[in-house]
């Protein structure tokens, strides 16, 4: 330690400071402010990127409760449309016991055989339509369930206006 202070030059010392000085001064004015800048470059797109996530997050449970109550709407359009086919089964049921219980009355035995016969043909006949009405329906609606809302609503007013009731 001694011999370090003996060798000591207060003009190298000098020296070196001034070195020292000019190379953090080129370090702050080339290195350090683009290192710096990139950083916070970097810092601002990370922050860009979390910001846009949690964007898309927020997106998506909006889409997800979007899809969750179209799908709601169509499944009570597809109930109210298999509710309206049932009763009209039923109304055509009805229409058709009322039909034979008249015509029965006022038939003769011989007849009477012949409307029961009759009226088991048609209800077999009406059974069969209703049923094959109510299964194009539901398929139909099932297949366009997760179209537009005003094409469904469009194609119900379209089935509804095919049916024909014999």
């Amino acid at each position: 330690m001694e011999k370090l202070i003996e060798q000591f030059s207060f003009g190298l010392f000098f020296w070196q400071v001034i070195i020292l000085l000019i190379i953090i001064f080129l370090l702050g004015k080339f290195a350090w402010k683009p290192i710096i800048a990139a950083l916070a470059e970097r810092e601002q797109g990370i922050s860009d990127a979390l910001e846009s996530a949690e964007k898309a997050k927020l997106e998506m449970a909006r889409l997800t409760n979007e899809n969750e109550s179209l799908l709601k709407e169509a499944r009570v359009e597809r109930d109210l449309i298999l509710k309206e086919a049932k009763e009209m089964k039923d109304k055509i049921v009805a229409e058709a016991k009322n039909v034979a219980h008249t015509e029965g009355a006022k038939m003769i035995a011989q007849a009477s055989i012949e409307i029961n016969e009759q009226k088991n043909k048609a209800m077999a006949e009406v059974k069969n339509q209703v049923s094959t009405l109510a299964l194009d329906i539901a398929r139909k609606v099932l297949s366009k369930e997760f179209e537009d809302q005003n094409k469904q609503e469009t194609l119900i007013a379209d089935l509804l206006k095919d049916v024909k009731v014999n």
